[in-house]
């Protein structure tokens, strides 16, 4: 069995902080989502979260005018500088731990960090060869209070930053960094409160401000005669001027205050979110109100609005959403669809295609492991989910919940058609289906009973007794009707339901057992007790074979307030969940840990370790404790430091005060880390990949690249001239490749249609992956409108068999464009058989 899964994706996971940007191609938005990022691909419906990691929550992001580099700052001041090309981390460095805000500049060449006061441009890296291309080149003079917006000029020659002493500053960028000396600059007020952005209108001659105020502040930088508005044109060659107010607008239609704002030069729209949930949108320099809408009653946080100026992304940390709106249609684009509390289970659909995890709140999502998208969410429950699989055809998914029922959803119908009760109410913690998709048991954790129920009547058929602790974990023999059942209690019982007039089989343990799986074949049983260990067993003769001390491999760190010794840490570590590998040699266990486990089950060695996460905003991930932050209330993360003028990110005052002496208070206010742990975790049935339900979200390990290399990333001349340039001169396949990127039918065409036949296999072998399905949808539209049918088969046969194991390994992906190619070669085959 090959072990080297690396990270594919994370799902569900809701935004909670920071800017979002869009791609340059205006069709996919960036978010941060905790510590990691995540690019969603608003016309092909998927998702796909970058596999670099910050130590902290992502606070601010830019990203460069080409799109090939992001720059993620988390809330410590650790900036990250990440390759979007290949998906990996370039460089790491540190800048102001108070920083708010960065951004490229447009020609692409600087990039700027505002810190609390001042502002540091750096040089960005290139393919030249620099010395020390991240050192800062030059920085601005300081404001009397903290920044909280920047923004470059169109020339990229200058700032404005916007800044909490009510003033604007407008700095111009030396032409040579100078040392030790800053930028110069110009400061402006206007605003009876903090202004939040400030841009420049695309002429050069009008810059715009926002505050929180809700009023819009226009200013020009006339000449000495106060008679022409001075362009940056005419800054740049040396002409003197001073700024002056024109005017102001008030946002009167609004009642809240300014939370968030930005422009579009190109169809100079406004965009303005306040703190009712409302956002409007205003067309510049008449300042004409197009469009207003109230998403919620929470804050918005950030808008952004992509280079088509069509759709506008809104995020809300509060309420942990996120969506895309199209505002000349009135419709949503994008609507995040992530789970607002943990995980608590999970489930592979038995072709590995769809993904199944449930929440806290009664909601059941289901998930496409190719795209990453949430499909279908099913809310029937009125309470916690606990757990949740899927019938052998794949067609029914059944859950478990405290509300007292096990429902079953259809998946084709969506739609809840059976639902399971007892005749007194009981809390359902643990679910299993048989083989057949007949029988559905659920344990329960109040009186100890397991029930059993019909699939396709719903009557409870039988009441299964016997434990004497709460039922944590039941599963079924994959070739019997034999249930095992796993207790508090110390035991693993043995039920067969088809013949209850055998015995009743237990498995004692030393401690309470907590999780009880088959392998695959059926002939060895796994469980996981409180004190951290792995059991074998023997079904056959009813023996423990073999065992695995688990502890001391699921110590990861510190609680932020643990400062015990190491073997009270061993103490808390156990699994909550476990399954099997398809082939059974190998055995994944998750739990009260910040690492995934993988084991061998015949060595019982230790084969990898999975963490998590990275972030130190969770208890557990902690390496290192710092004493001199204990203080005699605890530790100082965790205490509030409120005042009685305090105010939110906002600027509203927080009325809500807690007495003194009460330890709880408001504990949706109180200042709390969560402990990062493994809910459960499940392999894929093809054996590729695996998936687990965490406090970060729900993560996918997959053995298969989700990166493909692409040469001609390397080359950024691609032009329609270039592309017949290369045709000319026989290179075939940079002539296809280049125009498959620029995505021209025209082009693509032309290029095909003079390809040698007899170039054909050549070209096929060395044809790259990153380009194959594109070739296959290509020639399957095109075969319905050529009659050149050898041609195409030629082409269709020679890269079937020199790409045949990507295009395997890749079947899920590839598959509508190879049903596209059969369809095509049908359809010729039947219009061939009429004549």
């Amino acid at each position: 069995m090959k072990t080297d899964f690396k990270f594919a994706n994370l799902c569900g996971s809701a935004y909670k902080k920071g800017n979002l940007l869009y791609t340059p191609d205006g069709n996919s938005i960036i978010s941060p989502v905790g510590n990691r990022v995540s690019v969603f691909d608003l016309v092909n419906n998927k998702s796909e979260t970058l596999p670099v990691q910050s130590f902290h929550d992502i606070n601010f992001m830019a990203m460069s005018p080409s799109g090939q580099l992001l720059l993620v700052v988390d809330r410590r001041g650790y900036a990250n500088l990440i390759s979007m090309t290949r998906k990996i981390l370039i460089a790491q460095f540190r800048v102001d731990q108070d920083s708010v805000a960065a951004q490229f500049s447009p020609d692409g060449r600087y990039f700027a960090v505002a810190g609390r006061l001042v502002v540091s441009v750096r040089k960005t890296p290139s393919l030249d060869r620099q010395y020390s291309p991240l050192e800062v080149y030059a920085v601005t003079l300081p404001h009397r209070n903290d920044i909280t917006s920047i923004q470059w000029t169109a020339d990229s020659r200058h700032l404005l930053t916007t800044s909490e002493d009510r003033t604007v500053g407008f700095y111009t960028l030396p032409d040579r960094a100078q040392p030790l000396k800053p930028m110069a600059g110009v400061w402006m007020g206007g605003h009876t409160d903090t202004p939040i952005a400030a841009f420049m209108s695309p002429d050069g001659t009008t810059l715009y401000s926002v505050g929180r105020d809700r009023k819009l502040v226009r200013r020009q930088c006339r000449d000495l005669d106060n008679k022409v508005a001075l362009t940056l044109d005419d800054m740049a060659q040396g002409h003197v001027g001073s700024w002056r107010k024109m005017g102001e607008e008030r946002f009167d239609q609004c009642k809240g205050r300014v939370t968030a704002a930005t422009y579009h030069p190109n169809t100079q729209l406004l965009v303005v979110g306040f703190d009712d949930g409302l956002f409007g949108l205003w067309e510049m320099p008449d300042f004409n109100s197009i469009h207003m809408l109230n998403i919620s009653k929470f804050p918005i946080s950030t808008v952004a609005i992509n280079p088509t100026g069509e759709w506008i992304a809104l995020g809300s940390e509060e309420q942990g959403q996120l969506l895309v709106w199209e505002w000349q249609s009135e419709t949503y684009v994008f609507k995040q669809q992530g789970h607002s509390f943990d995980m608590n289970a999970v489930a592979y659909s038995p072709d590995g295609q769809y993904l199944a995890t449930c929440d806290d709140l009664g909601k059941i999502k289901i998930w496409n492991t190719t795209s990453g998208y949430c499909f279908v969410t099913f809310s029937e429950h009125q309470s916690s989910v606990t757990a949740l699989t899927f019938t052998k055809n794949g067609q029914v998914i059944v859950s478990a919940s405290l509300d007292g029922t096990v429902r079953a959803y259809d998946l084709v119908r969506y739609r809840n058609f059976r639902t399971f009760t007892t005749p007194e109410p009981v809390q359902f913690s643990s679910l299993a289906v048989d083989a057949s998709g007949e029988i559905v048991c659920a344990g329960s954790q109040d009186n100890f009973e397991i029930s059993v129920w019909s699939m396709q009547t719903g009557k409870l058929l039988d009441v299964l007794n016997g434990h004497e602790g709460p039922v944590s974990s039941l599963a079924f023999h994959p070739g019997g009707q034999v249930l095992a059942s796993a207790s508090w209690d110390k035991t693993v019982k043995l039920w067969h339901l088809l013949n209850r007039d055998r015995a009743v089989e237990s498995l004692r343990h030393g401690r309470e057992v907590l999780v009880v799986t088959y392998r695959p074949d059926g002939e060895q049983l796994a469980t996981s007790t409180l004190d951290g260990q792995i059991h074998f067993w023997n079904i056959e003769f009813a023996n423990q074979t073999g065992s695995i001390e688990g502890q001391r491999d699921l110590v990861s760190g510190k609680a932020i307030n643990d400062f015990g010794s190491v073997t009270d840490m061993y103490k808390h570590k156990y699994f909550t969940s476990l399954c099997y590998s398809t082939d059974g040699s190998a055995i994944l266990g998750g739990g009260r840990s910040n690492y995934i486990c993988l084991y061998d089950t015949q060595t019982a060695v230790l084969i990898r370790r999975f963490p998590i996460t990275a972030s130190k905003e969770y208890d557990g991930t902690q390496t290192r404790l710092r004493r001199d932050q204990l203080s005699e209330a605890g530790p100082m993360a965790l205490i509030d430091d409120e005042s009685d003028e305090e105010t939110d990110r906002h600027g509203r005052r927080i009325k809500d005060k807690s007495l003194p002496g009460v330890q709880k208070g408001d504990l949706s206010r109180r200042t709390v880390r969560p402990e990062v742990r493994t809910h459960d975790v499940k392999f894929s049935p093809t054996g590729r990949a695996w998936a687990a339900a965490s406090t970060e979200g729900l993560l996918v390990y997959s053995l298969d690249d989700t990166w493909i290399f692409d040469p001609f990333d390397l080359d950024l001349h691609v032009t329609p001239a270039s592309v017949l340039e290369s045709l000319d001169q026989g290179e075939y396949l940079t002539a296809l490749i280049m125009a498959f990127r620029l995505n021209e039918k025209a082009l693509m065409v032309k290029v095909y249609e003079n390809i040698p036949p007899t170039d054909v296999p050549i070209l096929a072998r060395d044809f790259p992956e990153a380009y194959l399905d594109r070739m296959l949808h290509f020639i399957a539209v095109h075969a319905e409108e050529n009659p050149h049918l050898e041609f195409h088969m030629l082409w269709v046969s020679s890269l079937l068999r020199d790409h045949g194991r990507f295009i395997k390994r890749h079947s899920t992906r590839l598959q509508p464009v190879l049903r596209n190619i059969l369809k095509a070669i049908t359809r010729i085959q039947q219009d061939l058989s009429k004549m």
